[in-house]
């Protein structure tokens, strides 16, 4: 039988990060993915943003990676010439009853190490974005905008560099622990049915991640780690208008951060779009509902008072692998090695949605970190 050192299942940003960081190891890393090329699903259809770390509680792994990932992101950039701009953002208050939101994203954010962060007076945010409405707003001028598909395919790049083999339209379909590690069957792109030994099994699936809990045995909800997915959609600014915003936009976030409210982002190409919203659905479309872009321009138009009707067309969507119901308190990443569960050797990385673009490389860390101080691999 066939034995491998890691598998992982998953070629997104964050499988192929963790993947690059086992480079070191002398055994053989092997990446499972489904579809039949990386990062086509949450990797890519969402804002392409690479955030500061704003909006999560102090002390979560949210915060503290997505601090350390964003710095890590912009070295990567650098060094492999990913296109990656700093062109800041400005969340806006758009009446005084959301003035003290600001003041505590802004306590929020400097207690979780983002640099340089500040309120805007309207006077300031006039002059900053001259066409944005709005009585105050917090500015973080090293958020930025990243090119999503081109990370990925650097990522796969080293990856494959590195002696990683990344199989796809491979799917899992049965996890079984061993003394030694993991029995992982797989269906390939033949259809045929075949299996290996595994000495560590990452999961890194996604939307699917909870599914590949499932097949090893864990409860998923006794563990709290079932997957609500959650779809955003997004419109397209016409090019006539989309000069009239310089930076990133955003509105007062949601409670519970079900999202962070339709906003405005720019791309590197300089367009400008509007997204997204945020709605539970059991459906992998990714079509956008026309029908939705009323909705959109009522609530873009309390910061973006230019707007009008038939600036709008439907874009693209995504969607987001939520841990938590609707209306439940947002939760933080989840990413554990199963050892309670008599599964060591496993590592699950669960609810892995925003900011995971941008703590994809500090996930890699963070998860290559726990293999080593486990005692895993020398």
């Amino acid at each position: 039988m066939i034995e491998v050192g890691i598998t992982i299942i998953g070629a997104g940003v964050v499988g192929l990060a963790v993947a690059r960081e086992f480079g070191f190891c002398a055994e053989q890393i092997l990446v499972l993915e489904k579809v039949s090329a990386p990062g086509k699903g949450i990797s890519s259809r969402n804002s392409e943003v690479v955030h500061a770390g704003i909006y999560y509680p102090e002390g979560s792994l949210k915060a503290s990676l997505c601090v350390e990932g964003s710095a890590m992101l912009r070295a990567f950039c650098a060094a492999t010439g990913v296109p990656l701009k700093e062109i800041g953002k400005v969340i806006v208050a758009a009446s005084p009853k959301e003035e003290h939101a600001l003041e505590d994203l802004y306590r929020k954010g400097s207690a979780n190490g983002v640099r340089d962060l500040r309120i805007l007076s309207g006077k300031e945010l006039k002059e900053r974005e001259p066409n944005v409405r709005g009585v105050c707003a917090l500015f973080s001028p090293h958020t930025g905008i990243i090119d999503s598909h081109r990370l990925v395919r650097r990522l796969e790049i080293q990856c494959l560099e590195q002696g990683a083999a990344i199989l796809y339209r491979t799917t899992l379909t049965a996890l079984e622990k061993t003394i030694s590690g993991f029995l992982c069957t797989a269906r390939g792109p033949d259809g045929e049915h075949y299996s290996f030994a595994s000495r560590l099994v990452i999961n890194a699936a996604g939307l699917d991640a909870d599914t590949v809990a499932s097949l090893a045995g864990i409860d998923v909800d006794a563990a709290g780690c079932r997957i609500y997915p959650v779809k955003g959609e997004y419109f397209r600014v016409s090019p006539a208008k989309q000069g009239l915003v310089s930076g990133l936009v955003y509105p007062v976030p949601e409670q519970n951060l079900m999202g962070l409210g339709v906003h405005a982002t720019k791309d590197l190409s300089g367009s400008l779009r509007l997204g997204p919203n945020a709605f539970p659905s059991e459906s992998r479309s990714y079509d956008v509902d026309p029908s939705h872009a009323q909705a959109f321009l009522e609530s873009a138009r309390r910061m973006l008072p230019f707007l009008e009707p038939a600036d709008l067309a439907p874009d693209m969507a995504g969607i987001r692998p939520k841990i938590q119901r609707p209306g439940e308190p947002a939760q933080d990443f989840f990413i554990r090695h199963e050892t309670e569960q008599g599964l060591a050797g496993m590592i699950n990385l669960i609810g892995i949605e925003s900011p995971g673009l941008t703590s994809c490389l500090s996930l890699g860390r963070y998860v290559s970190d726990m293999v080593r101080e486990a005692g895993l691999f020398p």
